[in-house]
């Protein structure tokens, strides 16, 4: 299923507490991950509940041992149900 969502927007969820929403190029059997437009949002360690966003602006790759979910077409967690209940 992944590779039909090569050149659109994916949302991916990493390890930790990273989400990064860009354009997939490409991927491999081990689901490393090539993306373009890519925006990262990360919880901020000083501000509880503010998430960082921050525009990372060269193609990248994500290591597959890191992505725990991928959702193709979603646009991240600025425009998610649980952040809509916040406002």
């Amino acid at each position: 299923l992944i590779d039909k969502a090569i050149g659109s927007k994916i949302w991916i969820l990493m390890r930790g507490d990273t989400e990064i929403v860009g354009v997939l190029r490409g991927f491999d059997d081990y689901v490393n991950l090539v993306l373009d437009d890519a925006v990262q949002y990360t919880n901020d360690a000083r501000n509880p509940g503010e998430i960082l966003k921050t525009e990372l602006e060269s193609e990248i790759l994500l290591n597959g041992n890191h992505v725990t979910v991928l959702i193709p077409g979603g646009d991240g967690p600025e425009s998610s149900m649980a952040s809509q209940s916040q406002a």
